[in-house]
């Protein structure tokens, strides 16, 4: 069962099409979580000494068609 729609936008009803506010502790904990994740990847990714995170990396390279070399 398919939920209610409005006419004009199509969106569920109750959501506004285009109107999507958070709150300053909300924005602030989406930054911060962004910005650890971030981090967290390019450290794991650039300082691990593994050579399968760095022919992980190569293949994706490759994959996208990315020049690496």
């Amino acid at each position: 069962m398919l939920a209610s729609t409005t006419a004009q936008t199509g969106a569920p009803v109750g959501i506004q099409a285009g109107t999507f506010q958070l709150s300053l502790s909300q924005r602030v904990a989406t930054a911060v979580f962004a910005g650890l994740l971030g981090f967290s990847l390019l450290y794991v990714t650039a300082f691990a000494n593994a050579d399968v995170l760095h022919n992980a990396a190569h293949d994706v390279r490759h994959a996208i068609v990315a020049p690496c070399h």
